[in-house]
């Protein structure tokens, strides 16, 4: 039986990345944080004063200091640049209000979604973003993007930043979200938006764990189709 690969999107504070780690684990597959790649390539820009112009030198950073994911006793996933551990630091506020802009970087997407498409080739993935279902895995068997309104994902985030100890706001939380959703889905290289053949479903008021029967489910037809098949 061939293996899935499930692309998950959406925008900020949907429910992705949560989702996306229980079912990998269901499944015993791969699960790739592509969110986490853009906050480390914000990260290395903003810790050397680059702005959008630098782009050229970024690049040069991302292969000198390349981007790597490992794992704690506790099952965190842990998030590297070269040998040194940003797991926490990408998820600040600086690097949080200044993703989107290294995101919409054409050639940092490129190099980018080479690793994500060479890491997918290897077997069964899940793998959450904002064009994955576009741009990174056209061909995924399954497609999910998920939304939820601007005050469920800000309360979501503000939630979050209490548990990590990051100072917040919730209406500035509002006004962020809602801003980078435009910049996300305006952008001109791989805007955020439902692939055609993605199935759409609103997070607002559903719990984690409705969420994850949802795909869960969808991901099981396919694979019984498969051994009918």
């Amino acid at each position: 039986m061939k293996p899935l690969q499930i692309a998950i999107d959406g925008p900020a504070s949907s429910g992705k990345s949560t989702v996306a780690k229980i079912v990998a684990r269901q499944f015993d597959y791969t699960y790739l944080d592509t969110g986490a790649m853009y906050r480390a390539a914000t990260y290395i820009a903003l810790q050397n004063d680059l702005g959008p112009e630098d782009v050229l030198q970024l690049l040069d950073l991302l292969d000198r200091y390349p981007i790597s994911f490992g794992r704690a006793e506790s099952g965190e996933q842990l998030v590297f640049v070269g040998d040194v551990e940003i797991t926490h630091p990408i998820r600040d506020n600086q690097v949080t209000n200044n993703v989107s802009w290294v995101a919409a970087l054409a050639p940092v997407r490129e190099k980018l979604v080479k690793m994500q498409q060479e890491i997918a080739s290897h077997g069964g993935i899940v793998m959450d973003g904002r064009d994955i279902g576009t741009v990174v895995l056209p061909q995924a068997q399954l497609k999910i993007f998920l939304i939820a309104s601007v005050e469920e994902r800000a309360e979501r985030r503000f939630k979050e930043n209490q548990a990590k100890g990051i100072e917040t706001d919730l209406e500035t939380l509002k006004e962020e979200i809602a801003l980078r959703d435009y910049k996300d889905s305006h952008r001109e290289v791989s805007p955020l938006k439902a692939a055609q053949d993605a199935l759409t479903f609103d997070t607002t008021g559903v719990s984690i764990e409705g969420v994850v029967s949802f795909i869960t489910e969808k991901a099981k037809e396919i694979l019984d189709k498969q051994k009918q098949s």
